[in-house]
């Protein structure tokens, strides 16, 4: 029985859309027109153009039965809304179309995602999950395959859940089609964790039919109870898998939220269906990041885009009634350099910089306000530390309100307040940090109701959501004891 119209669905977001309150509406980041979004799915570049989908809920700014949204930009940066491509309509998809990725056959764009099932009344027990496929000619409307699901609960192996199978990325390699799966397995080694994140490989030659390879790599136990949104891809002559463990346990200063994203560089044997490695590493240290998938472009860049919320985490445009909720981060290129990845904004962004306002050579004791205000902005600052226990920047400052982030130099560690932030959600997130060559280089985008920073270069970043007013809109510099800015600039974005 169908029991979401695609036409309906397009239709109410357009009578609708109007009724947005745009008070922390972002500037220069992917939302939806309305509603409520999540993952980024589908995330390719087809026809010259990048296309993101998107799960989304289009009838109010909550987590509901799971659509795909779709925008298309020429940048990365620009975004331009299409109708929805995937609404759950259909018996194998009934309750949620779930994340997926996207594909190229033939000049055509093909869509592979999970269909979500509740089987009882229970719906954080009940349910099972399939994968299934639609097809494009035009790469805006689509259909979905005729005999879907094209993996059914009945060829999954016994090792691994019958219900926690979703977000296929499929690739291709030497002309077989390989499609990963987040998944959980039992946990043999600890009997008080019952499931360990896994990830699953299957192979097919045609994307429709598909065999069971192996479980390609799996939690030590201390890495989540199932891997979400797994991403598997080549760089610099690396293997790299990137998942999103939901419940990951605190590890000294990382992984603080309720779910956190990893990524390992390993050794991939794909014959075999293995993935081995030894490490793994946060993508992000902030608060806001979940679920990225990656593309490479056709510039040779391995780009990469995430969602800019977190589950269990305070949502003020959905508590107030703003009729929307959910943001993507900036797209970020990944660089793989000395044995790690860093992470950049990707460089379209310089193209949207306007009134440029710059500082050099200040020596800062104490703190500082600056002649310049916004809400939506670049800056990059190098700070030279001299004589100094704490330095830093205070962002968004009100009467009452400033996020700040800052080193200190006695722990080496850099943090990110937002606990006078706002409305929003609180807290406090903390990364250790090395100064180099006895300086922080510090790229801070700041846009409405988000704060994404880039530290040293992308060595590491830190990504949140903030909520103050539109009267906390001042910039300051601080130093306890002294420090010299080398250098200070400052674009309005967009």
């Amino acid at each position: 029985m169908v029991i979401n119209d695609l036409c309906e669905s397009n239709k109410f977001i357009q009578t609708n859309k109007f009724k947005i309150n745009k008070e922390y509406r972002l500037n220069y980041h992917l939302m939806g027109e309305f509603g409520w979004i999540n993952d980024p799915n589908g995330f390719i570049q087809f026809n010259g153009s990048y296309h993101v989908f998107y799960q989304h809920y289009p009838y109010k700014a909550i987590w509901g039965p799971m659509h795909w949204g779709h925008a298309v930009s020429e940048d990365l940066i620009k975004w331009r809304h299409l109708p929805i491509a995937l609404t759950p309509d259909r018996e194998f998809d009934k309750d949620g179309c779930f994340s997926g990725s996207a594909i190229e056959v033939d000049g055509r764009l093909k869509l592979i995602y999970t269909g979500h099932i509740y089987t009882d009344g229970n719906k954080n027990t009940g349910y099972r999950q399939v994968q299934c496929l639609a097809n494009s000619e035009d790469g805006i409307n689509f259909s979905k395959f005729s005999l879907n699901p094209i993996i059914d609960t009945d060829e999954i192996p016994q090792a691994i859940s019958k219900s926690d199978l979703r977000d296929p990325k499929v690739l291709k390699i030497n002309e077989i089609y390989y499609m990963i799966l987040g998944t959980t397995v039992d946990n043999k080694k600890n009997v008080d964790l019952s499931k360990n994140g896994a990830v699953a490989i299957y192979k097919s030659l045609d994307l429709i039919h598909w065999d069971f390879i192996n479980v390609l790599a799996s939690s030590d136990g201390n890495m989540g109870i199932c891997w979400e949104c797994p991403d598997l891809f080549t760089l610099g002559g690396k293997e790299v898998l990137i998942v999103s463990p939901q419940y990951m346990k605190p590890q000294g200063n990382d992984y603080h939220n309720l779910h956190s994203t990893i990524y390992m560089i390993g050794d991939l044997q794909i014959n075999e269906g293995a993935f081995k490695f030894d490490e793994y590493y946060p993508i992000d240290y902030g608060f806001d990041f979940y679920a990225p998938q990656t593309i490479i472009d056709d510039k040779g860049r391995r780009i990469l885009i995430a969602w800019m919320d977190m589950w269990g985490s305070k949502m003020p445009t959905q508590d107030r009634g703003d009729n929307w909720a959910g943001a993507m981060t900036l797209p970020r290129e990944i660089i793989f350099y000395e044995d790690r990845l860093i992470f950049k904004p990707i460089q379209e962004i310089i193209k949207y910089r306007k009134n440029e306002y710059k500082i050099e050579d200040v020596l800062l004791i104490g703190e500082k306000l600056l002649d310049i205000t916004g809400e939506s902005y670049e800056i990059i600052v190098i700070f030279e530390a001299k004589n100094f226990s704490e330095f830093g920047i205070k962002l968004r400052v009100g009467e009452k309100e400033e996020t700040v982030l800052s080193y200190n130099a006695m722990s080496k560690i850099f943090s990110f307040n937002r606990d006078k932030s706002g409305i929003g959600p609180k807290g406090i997130r903390n990364t250790e940090l090395v100064l180099k060559d006895n300086a922080l280089k510090l790229q801070i985008f700041v846009d409405k109701c988000s704060v994404e920073v880039f530290i040293n270069d992308g060595e590491k970043t830190m990504t949140a959501r903030i909520y103050p007013s539109a009267f906390s809109n001042k910039i300051k510099i601080f130093s306890k004891g002294e420090c010299n800015i080398v250098t200070f600039h400052k674009w309005d974005i967009g």
